[in-house]
């Protein structure tokens, strides 16, 4: 998936540049600027230093004039030791200044990615859900990482090389105007000859640069999914299907980072053949000008030398302009990501929820489509209310719309019409983040990060003590095997907490559910990965629990909402039934056919 291709928060016209969009191809590298001037400081002391690199470097010529010209005559031979003084008293500027600027502008770019990476990252968690629904985890991460350092390769080098070329190439050509106006007549001649190709081939390496790294973020994309799922990529043994695809994949991102590299190498060649030809135009003509007696020797020494700076300059301009044209592929990628809007946000003035909050739930003719699935409406005119305290249960067959109620509920999407309020507040009017925090959430399947038993517990009140980490484990009857692990709290769990198994990464969001403390619980299928001994550990822990604050419970078991105050039955969005376990099972509806088929099974 490209991001870009998706629209959303994008210009028209964002992608892989068309053949007319040339001319704007460092357009998104003046995103970078806000960066630069965070440190402004840093950046005006590498600019000092560059100058003066250049600078140093545009005085050698007038010394090799001068020596040229006086230094080997008898009467100035006394001279050369002080010309060779000055030259290496030159040298040694020359140096100090070219590692001041090195060691500045690679910290500089360095800290530039460093900040970029940082807001890209921070931005993408503050995407609604409608992006994720859409946008694939591996080419963000390959956003992140590959991107970034492509930009970090150009602000901490190719920039600083461009910058410096570009000052010798002015320089230089400045002072062969002061040196010889009739010689620099045919150099400026040339320069229209050497940049054409220079803008012509800049936009082919840019719009290759730009395929290539929309297909490496693809092939990361395809690894990340598969690495994430290795063992169900095993069980099926499909490792030759997906080895055969990835490498198809990483094959297509090297056809095109070849197709970039080519068109580089093809820039630098015809660049390096104009502008060295155009060199040894020059030198012919001034020899004949020596010849005539129109200039010194010294002097054709001179123009030559600065001819080579000029020359120079603009030779490496075009291998560094292929790295930046690059660059400005990658940041241009980055932007796309900073440029979304997410679709869910505070108002500018938000509505203030009650405090304490109440935790009451209330949907008010609430439709609601997917984005992505504009045709198939979830929920259809749903209306119920949930009071302080309650315990509702949602009930239906898969695709009902239960799993949706919770997502409106923690506003990961707005209602396609209707109002969903929390606490007779509605939640577009309240800030996000607000509404959120008052929410307690068990998922069917449970997230465990990477990190210790003790982090992932604390993920659900950060600034919670140990002890009160200890005791949500009790309550959720996780401690017990937490104790048998082999650093206790601080047992690394592995990605997705791969080391454990389902029911015990189930108690561990519960405990993370239980250490939050918010007025409202959502559990949706929360003993689904228990077995029967922990199911009833479980369940006794979360009646304490659901007794203190309203309680939303999704549940496929009917077992586990018998003792819940009201169960909606969901069917196609709509409520079909309302009652309690008793009513329900007697009423001979929808409700009483899946208990029927459920306890029979049982």
């Amino acid at each position: 998936m490209n991001i870009a291709s998706d629209g959303r928060g994008l210009e028209a016209g964002d992608g892989p540049a068309p053949q007319g969009r040339g001319r704007v191809r460092l357009r998104p590298l003046a995103g970078l600027m806000p960066y630069v001037v965070r440190y402004k400081g840093r950046a005006a002391a590498a600019l000092v230093a560059l100058t003066v690199a250049a600078l140093t470097t545009l005085i050698v010529p007038v010394a090799v004039r001068r020596m040229i010209d006086f230094g080997f005559s008898d009467k100035a031979v006394q001279l050369i030791d002080s010309y060779f003084a000055v030259l290496v008293a030159v040298v040694a500027v020359l140096s100090v200044s070219s590692a001041l600027r090195y060691y500045l502008v690679t910290t500089l770019g360095e800290r530039i990615v460093a900040d970029l990476r940082s807001d890209v990252f921070a931005h993408v968690t503050r995407l609604s859900s409608d992006f994720f629904d859409s946008a694939k985890s591996g080419e963000l991460i390959s956003r992140l990482t590959a991107d970034t350092t492509q930009i970090k390769s150009a602000v901490g080098a190719s920039v600083s090389i461009a910058l410096r070329n570009l000052m010798l190439f002015l320089g230089g050509a400045a002072m062969m105007v002061v040196t010889s106006p009739r010689l620099s007549l045919f150099v400026l001649a040339a320069i229209p000859v050497i940049v054409l190709p220079l803008v012509g081939f800049g936009r082919a390496v840019r719009r290759r640069s730009r395929a290539a790294q929309d297909t490496l973020a693809d092939a990361s994309g395809y690894a990340a999914e598969l690495i994430g799922a290795v063992r169900i990529l095993q069980a099926f043994t499909n490792e030759l299907l997906a080895q055969r695809r990835f490498r198809a994949a990483v094959e297509s991102a090297y056809a095109a980072a070849r197709g970039a590299t080519k068109a580089r190498a093809v820039l630098t060649a015809v660049t390096i053949f104009l502008v060295f030809s155009s060199v040894v135009v020059v030198l012919w003509v001034g020899a004949q000008d020596v010849l005539a007696g129109r200039i010194t020797p010294g002097t054709l020494g001179q123009f030559v030398l600065y001819a080579v700076f000029a020359a120079g300059g603009l030779g490496e301009l075009s291998q560094v302009w292929g790295e930046i044209a690059q660059a400005s592929g990658a940041a241009e990628r980055l932007f796309e990501i900073l440029n979304i809007k997410p679709q869910i946000t505070a108002p500018a003035k938000p509505a203030p929820l009650p405090k304490p909050a109440r935790g009451e739930v209330a949907f008010e003719n609430v439709r609601f489509v997917y984005p992505g699935r504009p045709e198939a409406p979830v929920l259809d005119g749903l209306t119920f209310r949930v009071r302080p305290g309650e315990k509702l249960a949602l009930v239906g067959p898969s695709g009902a719309g239960k799993s949706t109620v919770f997502h409106l509920i923690l506003r990961f999407y707005d209602p396609s019409s209707g109002t969903v309020r929390f606490d007779d507040v509605p939640l577009t009017a309240a800030d996000p983040a607000h509404v959120r925090a008052n929410i307690a959430l068990v998922p069917q399947d449970p997230v465990v990060f990477a990190t210790s038993v003790r982090e992932n517990i604390r993920f659900g009140r950060p600034d919670a003590s140990d002890a009160e980490i200890e005791r949500a484990a009790q309550a959720a009857s996780a401690a017990e095997f937490i104790a048998r692990l082999p650093d206790g709290y601080d047992t690394q769990v592995g990605e997705r907490g791969i080391t454990l198994s389902g029911g015990q990464r189930q108690r561990l969001a519960i405990a993370r559910a239980i250490l939050r403390e918010a007025p409202l619980l959502l559990l949706d299928e929360a003993t689904s990965s228990l077995d029967a001994e922990s199911e009833t550990l479980v369940q006794q822990a979360l009646m304490r629990l659901m007794t203190e604050r309203t309680s939303i419970v999704i549940a496929h078991r009917l077992a586990t909402v018998q003792s819940c105050d009201r169960i909606l039955v969901l069917d196609r969005g709509r409520i079909v039934e309302e009652g309690t376990h008793a009513s329900l099972s007697a009423s001979g509806g929808l409700y009483a056919r899946l208990a029927k088929l459920q306890f029979e099974q049982a």
